[in-house]
């Protein structure tokens, strides 16, 4: 297969749909057909489930939830709610015409973690899969099976688009070069202090990234190598490109 110039690598959740949104509705839900106490416990178990799997499976907490009240039969209209929620209704605005304009610069691929049977579900539902010509890998951790995504989709280069840093800093480490990463500053993940200011400390550790460059002398500033300026405030997050 003759290698691309270059791919384009998508997260989904909180990257090209509001995923934070549909737990919210999924909250809501539950709360109006369990009461608040048999809410708190499902996201027990899910949390638990998620731990053990890596990844989120809201079915497979839904599963493990049905063990504890083998007699309710509203459980059935949660698993319908999951299946037949209005994904399309939550992708951010501009995903879809941003799909169109990059697929004319090279291949677009949804690159996510997930189950074998929701995250599916979520992807064809939202119109993603069609967006994407049926483009959409979905592992347990994407960023251990970039061996198997260039396998697939041989390129010179590689843009990944994802809300969580630790991610993009991990496959930073394994493509160096050879890969851009645009951090979106969408969802809790991507306005947790802690956490974004844990990865990019690592991320200056490593070497990927500078504090204060002379490129831009502005505190609040950190520099990929040769390759973007991320400039991070409390109004914005600007990605200049050398």
């Amino acid at each position: 297969m003759t290698p691309h110039d270059v791919v384009f690598l998508l997260d989904v959740d909180n990257t090209l749909l509001d995923n934070d949104a549909v737990i919210a509705d999924l909250r809501r839900h539950l709360r109006e057909a369990f009461g608040e106490e048999c809410e708190r416990r499902y996201w027990e178990i899910f949390e638990q489930l998620r731990s053990e799997l890596g990844y989120a499976d809201y079915l497979g907490a839904l599963q493990r939830y049905r063990v504890e009240r083998p007699r309710d039969p509203q459980l059935l209209r949660v698993s319908l709610f999951l299946l037949q929620y209005p994904f399309a209704d939550r992708l951010y605005r501009g995903v879809l015409p941003l799909i169109a304009h990059l697929k004319r610069r090279g291949p677009v691929v949804i690159l996510s973690d997930g189950d074998v049977v929701f995250q599916p579900r979520k992807i064809e539902r939202s119109g993603l899969w069609e967006a994407v010509d049926g483009h959409v890998l979905i592992y347990i951790h994407k960023e251990q099976m970039l061996d198997d995504v260039e396998r697939r989709y041989p390129a010179a280069r590689y843009v990944m688009v994802d809300d969580k840093l630790r991610i993009l800093a991990a496959m930073k480490r394994v493509w160096r070069d050879r890969l851009t990463t645009v951090f979106v500053r969408q969802g809790h993940y991507a306005h947790d202090p802690a956490i974004v200011e844990d990865t990019l400390t690592k991320l200056a550790r490593q070497g990927s990234l500078m504090r204060y460059p002379p490129l831009v002398e502005a505190e609040g500033v950190m520099v990929a190598q040769t390759e973007h300026s991320i400039y991070l405030s409390d109004a914005c997050v600007e990605i200049l490109t050398a």
